[in-house]
Formats: structure tokens, C-alpha cells, sequence
């Protein structure tokens, strides 16, 4: 499905009914990364909302600039066009840190909160520059330079010697979004809030979730917004890494389950 949202033509999938669930899609990725959990979650009576991002997948990827603000913001206004109050919202990576901005800038949105292989802290000023200096190569090179740059962070090493299909399969879709995408995607990462002092203030149900072998954001980032949101669940997929719906749909969807049944 298209919509225009925020002055934009953005894709998303709406599938079934029943309790919305909003999925947001890490980076450099889309909306497909989602598949494994649609099945699933609609069959147990979830109506699932899987959007591409702006710059990413299938939607518009305007010049930018791109910030936490406006993802956040386009998100909103995507349950506004859906008729949706509001939605449990899961994010993953990158969209975590949509996440935590909607929580602070749209908190009546949030039914509850899924925190997937994501961190609360803001880059320091290393990873900064690195962020920056990928922007402009980006630009000048093409999408596949942050593809290459990112295929092995993303999975843990058992699915790298064993998963081939799976990683030729992100992979692609990787090199198939915009460069201005995925410049304005490293440059809103880049200047992103610091959520870490503020998770006590967070009064709302959530479920973090890490990956065993995630190298991009390693358990310990669960772990602490686990313990720093009152309340919080906490659950570690083994055998995965950061794609950890994909490398291990299967724990990873009971998980996601499990808490949503809570509710």
C-alpha cells in the first residue's frame, strides 16, 4: 500500500486485525525484513503495520535532512491516516531510536514498547565522524558501500558460514534503497538524542530484546534498557545476532508473543 504522509509517497503493509502492532525497520533495511513475524502475529490475532521508512524500501527518498524528529513524526502521522490512536510499536536498531523519540514526542501513540536489538546511548564523537564520513561516500559511491559495510555487523557468525541465502537475501535489499536514504539515515543516527538517563522516566510496558551474537548492538544494550525501564521484560535469542527475527524467527516470535499476550 501507498500513502502520502508528511509531503511523501510512503509504502507500508497493514495485515490483519485485531490489536495494532507497528513494526519499524532498522538500518540500511526495509519494510521485507518483517516477513517471518507477519504470518505469525496475524494468525494469533495482531493486526500488523509494517512500513518502509522514509528513504528506505519503497517509499519517496528526498535530499533530507533526515532526523529522529521526522521519522518519528511520519509514524504518527501513518496512524493517523490508518485511523490507529494507538499501537504497540516495536523498533529495531535504528528504529528503536524512532521509538524512544516517539515515546518522548508522541507518548499517547504507545500502547506498549518492543525494544529490539537496539541501544538507548547517542553515538560519542568517533562514531560521529565515522557516520559522517559514510554520508558523504555514500553519496559518491552508491548504496552497496554501506551494504558492504554493514552485511557482516549484522548477523551472527554461525548464520554467516550457514546462512548464505539469508544474507545474499538482506543484502539485496540493502543495495536496493537510495543513497539519499541512507545518507539521511547515518546523519539523523548521528545526531541522535541520549535516552540513557531518561528510561526511568518511561512509564509504559516494554520488552527489550538482544541477540546472543550481535556485534552491532551487543545484549549488554538490552540489558540496560531492561533494567533502566520500570517494568521492563527482557529476553536474549540465542543463536542469532542483530537480525535476530530473521536468524531466529522462532524464539524471537515467541518472545514477541509472549509479551504481547501480557498485555
Amino acid at each position: 500500500m501507498r500513502a502520502v504522509i508528511n509531503d511523501i509517497a510512503m509504502s507500508y503493509d497493514d495485515n490483519g486485525s485485531g490489536p495494532a502492532l507497528l513494526l519499524i525497520h532498522g538500518f540500511p533495511l526495509c519494510r521485507r525484513m518483517w516477513y517471518p513475524q507477519v504470518k505469525a502475529l496475524v494468525s494469533s490475532g495482531f493486526r500488523v503495520i509494517t512500513p518502509d521508512l522514509r528513504g528506505f524500501g519503497e517509499s519517496d527518498s528526498p535530499e533530507g535532512p533526515y532526523s529522529m524528529d521526522l521519522f518519528a513524526d511520519d509514524m504518527a502521522a501513518l496512524l493517523d491516516h490508518l485511523g490507529v490512536e494507538e499501537a504497540v510499536i516495536g523498533g529495531m536498531s535504528m528504529g528503536g531510536y524512532i521509538l524512544f523519540n516517539l515515546l518522548e514526542r508522541h507518548r499517547s501513540r504507545v500502547r506498549a514498547a518492543c525494544f529490539i536489538t537496539t541501544r538507548a546511548n547517542a553515538d560519542d564523537e568517533a562514531g560521529k565522524e565515522r557516520r559522517l564520513a559514510m554520508a558523504r561516500e555514500v553519496k559518491k559511491f552508491g548504496p552497496q558501500l554501506a551494504a558492504n559495510a554493514f552485511e557482516k555487523m549484522l548477523f551472527a557468525d554461525e548464520s554467516i558460514t550457514g546462512r548464505p541465502k539469508l544474507m545474499d537475501e538482506v543484502y539485496s535489499w540493502m543495495t536496493a534503497n537510495d543513497s539519499r536514504g541512507i545518507a539521511g539515515g547515518l546523519l539523523a543516527m548521528r545526531e541522535r538524542k541520549e535516552y540513557l538517563p531518561l528510561l526511568a522516566g518511561f512509564s509504559v510496558p516494554a520488552l527489550a530484546i538482544g541477540a546472543e551474537g550481535d556485534k552491532a548492538a551487543p545484549p549488554e544494550n538490552a540489558r540496560a534498557i531492561a533494567a533502566g525501564i520500570p517494568g521492563c521484560r527482557l529476553a536474549i535469542i540465542p543463536h542469532a545476532g542483530h537480525m535476530a527475527n530473521l536468524e531466529n524467527p522462532g524464539a524471537f516470535n515467541d518472545a514477541l508473543l509472549e509479551f504481547l499476550r501480557s498485555l
